[in-house]
């Protein structure tokens, strides 16, 4: 016959005790739902149909980008061959989200070793959009222009060519071309490996800006897309655009990150500024 086991009935919380730790959790609960921090990560858990997505790249793409961890050991090996240019001019390179513009300065010495002039934007790490921002990157250029006495080129790389076209449109004589690498101004804001990342980070969504903005509405001046099928970040599609988006998009082979720093890229950017009228 099996023994039996006795087990201890163990003791009851009082009925007002329980009621009052209920409470207090819902308090808590609500507080926290309240928190600038909830709705970030509410933001970053949003649910998201799968056709919204379409056009992202895959993972393959998106572990490429591990690749950015040679260049230091690359760069002090490869020689560009860039020479002088006879179309000398100035450029403002605003950087990709959440990148300092020390990320651009590789690729802004070797524009500068052609014979260009290159400002950073002056706001340091970009965090994302704002009508602040925004203000003080319209007063920058329209510094720079007086300065040079010139329209400037802008470049911008990921977020930073999505600023560059929206800057554009505010003052387009001020603007002698718009590059944009890797920026996703046509088709879904979704089609990306990074909305969640970025919901997160600014606190708003990607369908809400806290600036009024039409992404694929060309801006009034000459406007380039530099896109590439390797892009482990962004949709080759949602960067290159369609007809009517921008005047022209040039593929070129490297990952995003490697929109900073590739040979072909910088070559692109030499032969667009060599080009460039105004």
């Amino acid at each position: 016959m099996a023994q039996q086991r006795f087990l201890p009935e163990l003791p009851r919380l009082p009925a007002p005790l329980v009621a009052a730790a209920t409470a207090a959790g819902a308090q808590a609960q609500q507080a926290y739902s309240a928190t600038l921090f909830a709705r970030r990560v509410a933001l970053a858990r949003e649910a998201c149909p799968e056709e919204h997505e379409l056009g992202k790249p895959r993972l393959m793409r998106l572990l490429g980008e591990a690749e950015v961890l040679a260049e230091p050991l690359r760069r002090p090996r490869r020689k560009l061959d860039i020479a002088p240019t006879n179309n000398p001019q100035v450029a403002m390179i605003l950087p990709g989200f959440a990148t300092h513009p020390m990320r651009m300065r590789y690729l802004a010495q070797a524009l500068e070793s052609a014979g260009h002039i290159t400002k950073r934007w002056g706001l340091g790490r970009n965090w994302g959009p704002d009508p602040e921002r925004f203000d003080a990157i319209e007063e920058r250029l329209l510094e720079l222009h007086a300065r040079h006495g010139r329209k400037v080129v802008l470049i911008g790389w990921s977020l930073g060519g999505l600023y560059a076209r929206e800057i554009a449109k505010r003052q387009p004589g001020s603007v002698a071309k718009v590059i944009s690498m890797g920026s996703p101004f046509s088709g879904s804001p979704r089609a990306n490996n990074v909305w969640r990342a970025y919901q997160f980070i600014t606190g708003h969504s990607v369908d809400a800006p806290p600036i009024a903005a039409e992404l694929h509405v060309k801006p009034p001046v000459e406007t380039v897309a530099l896109w590439s099928a390797n892009d482990g970040v962004i949709g080759p599609r949602c960067a290159a655009g369609r007809p009517g988006e921008r005047d022209r998009a040039v593929a070129v082979r490297c990952t995003h990150m490697g929109f900073t720093y590739d040979p072909q890229v910088i070559a692109t950017l030499l032969a667009e500024l060599e080009s460039t009228r105004g």
